[in-house]
């Protein structure tokens, strides 16, 4: 390889990998404007400098309990939840190199989900103890899905048959205790089912800032390994990657971020199974699709959030929202990948 070949590769990959950051950098401006947008404007208009003032503290009249108790936590979870989605999601989808292998789909987010209604429901419980079932269960269903679709190592699409069996059933786990609900409990728990940030407090973002740190960490941390499964478990195995002990890192960090997001404001329909493919259209596939991916989600709740309050006729959970975008989508992926074979 000549001299004046080696320098157009490396020029080639530092001009890829300039346009890769300047595009993450305009998510990231794209996040923080629709957060801006969603602490000033609502049924009433905030001036930025009163939001600023209420940011720093500062006792506004109107303001601080319109943006610092009602907004601001609103909006913060929205944000947490998104990346948390986006993140665990695309992680799924990278090490199984199949954009349906999302916790949507797969059935870790049904899983979170029959144990919160079961809490709710049938135990009575409230607040953290909902999430702690959901976070547990989630997990339970990663590991059971895994199990059965693990003879002679684990193929994608063995485990999104199992996982769309596996969550076929604990939909109708759900459906069985609605259907013997109490009035009381039942709005409960179809407002948690919807997937929703109604009526948040700025005390749940500590478990999702925790569980992003914890497991988005351990992800991240795991980037060039999960990168490396893209290319198949041999070529991995060939480059050095434990594959067996990757695959389980990968998991127990992506569902426990899903998980941990689920238990708070329910499953949002559809943020972890689109954030990856748009980020990948976005970005490309030359680079890491986590941050990416994680953005894209963020903008995803927050934007779905704010349109589902105040740009469409009534008021709607943002999980009503993402699942208006995200089940055509479903439709036209499902086609793709049966008459092409696809990946992100």
């Amino acid at each position: 390889m000549t001299s004046l070949t080696l320098n157009a590769i490396i020029e080639g990959r530092q001009r890829r990998g300039r346009r890769h950051f300047r595009l993450v950098g305009l998510m990231l401006v794209l996040v923080l404007a629709i957060f801006a947008l969603t602490l000033s404007v609502g049924q009433s208009i905030t001036p930025p400098g009163d939001v600023l003032r209420v940011l720093l503290g500062e006792n506004v009249p109107g303001a601080t309990f319109t943006v610092g108790q009602l907004r601001l936590p609103r909006a913060v979870l929205a944000v947490l939840a998104g990346l948390s989605f986006g993140l665990g999601g695309v992680a799924f989808q990278i090490m199984l190199r199949n954009p349906l292998a999302s916790p949507d789909i797969i059935g870790i987010s049904s899983g979170a989900s029959a144990a919160a209604v079961f809490a709710i429901i049938l135990l009575g419980m409230k607040g953290p103890m909902v999430s702690v079932f959901a976070v547990v269960a989630g997990l339970g269903v990663a590991l059971l899905v895994y199990g059965l679709s693990s003879r002679n190592g684990v193929a994608g699409t063995r485990l999104i048959l199992v996982g769309i069996g596996v969550s076929a059933m604990l939909e109708s786990v759900i459906a069985y205790i609605l259907s013997q609900a109490p009035a009381w409990s039942l709005q409960e728990a179809m407002r948690w089912l919807t997937g929703s940030v109604n009526g948040a407090q700025i005390g749940q973002a500590l478990p999702l800032v925790l569980a992003l740190v914890v497991f988005g960490g351990l992800l991240l941390s795991r980037s060039r390994d999960l990168e490396a499964l893209r290319l198949g478990d041999d070529t991995a195995a060939a480059l050095g990657v434990r594959v067996n002990a990757t695959r389980i890192m990968i998991i127990i960090g992506a569902v426990g971020i899903i998980a941990s997001a689920t238990a708070i404001t329910g499953p949002i329909a559809f943020v972890a199974f689109l954030s990856g493919p748009i980020a990948a259209r976005i970005v490309g596939n030359n680079r890491s699709l986590l941050i990416p991916s994680a953005l894209i989600g963020a903008l995803l709740v927050l934007a779905g959030d704010y349109a589902g309050q105040f740009l469409l006729p009534g008021r709607y959970p943002v999980g009503v929202v993402t699942g208006a975008l995200g089940a055509p989508y479903l439709i036209y992926l499902i086609v793709r990948v049966n008459r092409t074979g696809g990946s992100l």
